[in-house]
């Protein structure tokens, strides 16, 4: 188990997946408290690496394209403050930080983990239900419907049909803008057989923000619809309602594989805290590989 603690949040690997707890200092932003903690398996891992600076370095994770319906539906456009695969770490904690990156890194290679696009998202997006206020309405969503309602500094053309209820099949797609200078952002909802070209702040199935404290609570309801749609790079076939097949057990050489990864890094451990010499870790390390 590799761990790092900072005041901006917590980071833990197990081997198999990476745990990312947002801390509870006040400089941590709203959107990640929301947000809550987040498991990424390895597999939706592309990489990992530390920056060094003066007072303090900074871990990031990059995961594969596609893995994540939060990146994906945001375009990756979530600031600094707010992303949720970013670690302040103090000038103390560097030593830390580099041996978190080599065990990542190690699993990564060991595990043979590709780095190329994924056709499925591998995390689940955030929980249902919930719902955000920001800009011009209220955005809820239950998992199966969303639910838009308007304030008092909507425009008029848009608030007079009343609120609006979204059914998950019918959108098409889902995308969230930050405001950027003195151009607003938006949340928008592309409905199907409902084109429009409308500016958000007249478009009946966006909210217009203006870029405030709470805008980016908005992308957390664009990830969980979009985790509930067809992935953009799955197969046509794949994007029809069917019944999902059921998936085959995994054979007892997979199983084996399995077993001599795990002990592959434990060997590894072993070796790092001296309990085996280098002669004996490379010994049990070159056993454990003619059996691969």
């Amino acid at each position: 188990m590799a761990e790092i603690f900072q005041k901006d949040g917590s980071w833990a690997f197990d081997g198999d997946a990476l745990r990312l707890t947002p801390g509870r200092d006040k400089s941590v932003s709203l959107f990640r408290k929301t947000l809550g903690e987040l498991v990424v398996p390895l597999g939706a891992l592309a990489g990992i690496s530390f920056e060094h600076g003066r007072r303090t370095g900074r871990l990031r994770l990059r995961l594969r394209d596609g893995a994540d319906p939060l990146l994906h539906a945001t375009g990756g456009r979530l600031g600094e403050p707010h992303d949720p695969y970013q670690l302040t770490v103090d000038s103390d904690r560097f030593g830390v930080a580099e041996y978190f990156v080599d065990e990542v890194r190690n699993a990564l290679l060991l595990d043979q983990v590709p780095s190329d696009p994924v056709d499925e998202y591998l995390l689940p997006g955030p929980p249902v239900p919930l719902s955000a206020s920001a800009g011009d309405g209220t955005v809820s969503f239950d998992g199966e419907q969303i639910r838009l309602e308007w304030n008092w500094k909507t425009e008029d053309a848009k608030s007079a049909a009343g609120p609006r209820t979204l059914a998950v099949g019918d959108i098409v797609a889902v995308e969230w803008h930050p405001a950027v200078g003195l151009e607003n952002g938006y949340l928008r909802f592309t409905v199907r057989n409902s084109p429009t070209t409308a500016p958000p702040k007249y478009d009946p199935h966006a909210v217009d923000l203006w870029g405030f404290k709470k805008d980016p609570l908005m992308a957390l309801v664009a990830a969980a619809v979009q985790a509930r749609l067809p992935h953009p790079a799955a197969p046509a076939e794949a994007r029809r309602t069917e019944p999902e097949a059921p998936r085959a057990l995994p054979s007892a050489a997979e199983d084996d594989h399995d077993a001599l990864l795990r002990r592959l890094r434990e060997l590894g451990e072993l070796h790092r805290t001296g309990v085996l010499t280098d002669e004996e870790f490379s010994l049990a390390k070159q056993a454990i590989l003619k059996r691969m």
